[in-house]
Order: C-alpha cells, then structure tokens, then sequence
C-alpha cells in the first residue's frame, strides 16, 4: 500500500486560499456588472456575449503560456456539449436572478449547489450518499426556505425561482464535469464552455440586440476580462491546494457581494438572508467533509 500523498508545503497553500478568495472577488464584482448592465436595458444574451467573447482574452493567454493549444484536443466532444448546455442554461437563470433581487441573496441562492449536487450525483451517477450528506442536503434547503421568505408579499418568486434554477444548473455541469474529467483537462474544458457560451450570445441577440453606450460597452469588455480572469484563479487555486482546503472559502464570495450592494446600490442584507446563508453554507461544508471522508476511506 503505497503511502499517502503529502501535503503542499504552507506557503503554497496560502497561496490557493489567495487565489481561491480572489476569484470569489472576481466572481461577485461580475454579477454586480451583470445588475448594473441589466439595469441600463442590456439584454441577458448580449450579456453573456460580452462576457464570454472577452473571456477568451485572459484564457488565450493562460493556455499559450502553460498547456499550450494542444490541449484543446478532445475525446469528448458530445460531453463537452452537454456540459456548455447544462452550464449555459444556469448562467442565463443566475444573470436573470441578479436583476430581480438584490446582490446579497442572489449570491446566496447560489449556495445551493453542493446541496443539487448531492442530489444529482446520486440519481444520475449512481453515488452512494448516507444518511449524514442527505440530512445535510434536508437542512441546507430549510435555509432555503428560509432567505425565500415564503410569506404573502414577502417572496420575490421570479427571482427566486430564477436563482435556484441556476443552482441547479451549476450542480448539473458539475455532474457532467466529473463524467469527463478523466480523459479532459480543465483548461479544456473551460475553452469549450467559453466557446459555447459565445455561440448562445449570438444566437440569443439576434433577436434583441441594444447598442450599449460607451461607458455600459466598457463595463461589458470588463465582465469578459473579468469572468476570464476569475475563471483561471480558480484553476489556480485548484493547482496550489487540496480542494478540502479551498472550497470552503467560495462563501468569502457573500461577503464582497453585501460590500457592492451597499457601495453601489445601497442594498442591506435582509436578516433572514444572512440566516439562511449560514444554514446553506454549513450544510454546504458539512456535504464536502463528508465526502472528503469518503474518499479517504477508498483509497
């Protein structure tokens, strides 16, 4: 039995926890470009336009520097466009959901996708969840309900349902991610999702296209660079650290999101926002000790 790998040495784990919560950053100042585009009439698509066509900036550069384009070679083609379809879908619902509710609880729905991730890992990869990831799931959603408010008058249903279903579809490309992890690289699959998400902006604005001002057109090229940039510090983060280590410190992404509410909009996290989070993010951590534990075990 061969002995178990060691750790990276403390530095560069710090390095991965850096990396880890720029990209958190990143991910939070993109959707409050998302609102603030949406609110000056930039449809969804064009959105997603922008952000992926000037992704492919940041992401050019990383492949040519480090895998080389060779890595865009793919076994995979079909899974790859599973993946882009699953994925795309959860990105038009989550730039959908941040124009109907405010920053914080947008970004707190998202939370939820460990707890679909559970759920669809059992039912469509035939996983063996236990009692304690299923009780973490049951808890998880209670949080749910409880930033959802589902109180007459009190429950904005379009964007709640908007942010859960994009949830769901981040779990779902997570799911086909691991189906074809084992013969695709990240970076590939990373260009293909980018590549796919272009092809729906285009396709998705030839039925409404608004010619963006100069300074909203600015603001559209930053979420690309930006989308781009946050994409590859997550890969990073990937590189330097055990995922154990890092994951848990994507919730860091709640905290930038309340601080450009506040900055931009003058939004205040609701309390039961802030509640409900917590509860997410635990069970959320929890699903993620369990199944660390679980791997141990098999290997």
């Amino acid at each position: 039995m061969s002995p178990p790998p060691a750790l990276p040495p403390a530095n560069q784990v710090l390095l991965g926890i850096a990396f880890r919560v720029a990209a958190m950053a990143c991910m939070a100042c993109l959707s409050a470009i998302v609102k603030w585009t949406g609110s000056r009439g930039i449809p969804v698509f064009e959105i997603i336009l922008f952000r992926n066509l000037f992704a492919f900036v940041p992401l050019g550069l990383y492949i040519a520097r480090t895998t080389g384009w060779e890595v865009l070679k793919t076994k995979r083609p079909l899974g790859h466009l599973a993946r882009a379809t699953v994925g795309l879908t959860g990105m038009v619902c989550g730039f959908s959901a941040v124009q109907h509710l405010p920053l914080t609880e947008a970004t707190a729905l998202q939370f939820t996708s460990p707890l679909f991730m559970t759920a669809l890992s059992a039912m469509l990869l035939s996983e063996k969840v236990g009692r304690h990831r299923w009780a973490a799931v049951v808890v998880g959603f209670l949080g749910v309900l409880i930033m959802a408010r589902p109180l007459p008058g009190h429950m904005n249903v379009p964007g709640v349902t908007l942010g859960i279903l994009s949830a769901l579809g981040a779990a779902g490309a997570m799911v086909a991610i691991r189906q074809i992890a084992d013969t695709e690289r990240g970076p590939t699959i990373v260009f293909y999702f980018t590549l796919g998400g272009v092809a729906i902006g285009v396709v998705g604005s030839l039925f409404h296209w608004v010619t963006p001002d100069p300074l909203t057109l600015g603001m559209l090229i930053v979420a690309g660079l930006i989308g781009g940039v946050g994409q590859l510090f997550l890969t990073e983060a990937l590189r330097q650290a055990p995922v154990g280590v890092i994951a848990p410190f994507d919730y860091t992404q709640l905290v930038w999101a309340a601080l450009l509410g506040l900055l931009i909009w003058g939004e205040l996290p609701h309390p039961l926002t802030l509640i409900g989070a917590v509860i997410v993010a635990a069970s959320g951590v929890y699903i993620l000790h369990r199944e660390l534990i679980r791997f141990r075990q098999a290997a």
